[in-house]
């Protein structure tokens, strides 16, 4: 007779719900490959002691950190703090040592998983110390009505609710929130992984250009960042749009600013089709904004046409 191997115990409080116990959750879940609480894995939501020392981990409760033996509460006195005082969070705990683990998960699929260091770095800056602020008071969350940890508040039952009593109370909730925080974390690492693929496309383009003035992209991606990022003297980037048309797009001189290194030319400023084909001598030329920020020709060759006589004044 075989014996199935007992699944995996996952322990946090019940009750309630915050958005740092959901987090790192999520976070467990996909540094670990676990899939669905009941099929690979069991989640406790209790503050039973008896219960809470027998789960393999153990987060938001239990009053003990200790990485090693995978306990990761912040209540008690003498929790952990980040190296500039700002206290840890059970997501903050949590993601110190399974963040870049979960990161690679989602990264992996693209094979990507080179990646995950350096997002788990930064998403622990700009999403997990956010988190670790609001939970311990450090900011006022309430102040963000569209906020990660509004959001996740809000699957808690109303007071109302059926589902927000008895043994059971919230858990359903509580999943639902998990899967949501997991989706925004994919979201968020999906976008750093292809900023980063973007950063090689970029200066790949670059190096292969005849002239360090003008980028030529065969495929949109975000691009100005990289410049700013690597002093590139670029002035113009020509690049595919979804309508069929290739883009011929100013730099500005720094980030954020409406402003050009190097408008496209004065006489072509608004206008389009055969007015500004006439007037630059580019055939296929579709049009110039009148802030001359943009312009457009049909093809690619138009297009790179449009940038190299901007430059040539």
């Amino acid at each position: 007779m075989t014996r199935t191997a007992p699944l995996p115990i996952l322990a946090t409080h019940g009750g309630k719900f915050h958005c740092d116990e959901v987090f790192a959750y999520a976070v467990l879940r996909l540094a670990l490959g676990l899939a669905e609480a009941g099929r690979d894995h069991v989640l406790l939501r209790t503050r039973d002691a008896a219960l809470i020392a027998g789960a393999g981990i153990v987060w938001d409760v239990g009053f003990a950190y200790d990485a090693a033996a995978r306990r990761f509460d912040h209540h008690q006195r003498g929790a952990p703090l980040r190296p500039d005082g700002t206290p840890y969070s059970s997501a903050g705990l949590v993601w110190q040592v399974y963040g870049e683990a979960a990161v690679a998960a989602l990264l992996r699929p693209q094979g990507a998983e080179g990646f995950a260091a350096a997002i788990a770095a930064e998403l622990d800056e700009s999403v997990v110390r956010r988190i670790d602020e609001i939970d311990n008071g450090v900011t006022d969350g309430r102040r963000d009505g569209l906020g990660l940890a509004t959001l996740i508040g809000e699957f808690n039952p109303a007071w109302d609710d059926p589902a927000g009593t008895g043994p059971t109370a919230g858990d359903a909730a509580f999943q639902q929130a998990a899967d949501f925080a997991a989706g925004v974390l994919a979201r968020r690492v999906e976008e750093r992984r292809a900023r980063r693929a973007a950063e090689a496309f970029v200066l790949a383009a670059h190096r292969a250009g005849e002239d360090p003035r003008l980028l030529v992209l065969d495929r949109g991606m975000p691009w100005k960042n990289v410049v700013f990022a690597h002093g590139l003297p670029v002035l113009f980037t020509v690049s595919p749009a979804s309508n069929g048309n290739w883009m011929v797009d100013t730099m500005p001189p720094e980030p954020g600013s409406f402003e050009q290194r190097m408008p496209l030319p004065e006489d072509w400023a608004g206008l389009d089709a055969a007015a500004l084909a006439a007037r630059s001598g580019v055939a296929d030329a579709v049009f110039v904004h009148l802030r001359r920020f943009v312009g457009a020709a049909r093809s690619r060759e138009g297009a790179v046409a449009m940038a190299r006589l901007a430059m040539a004044g």
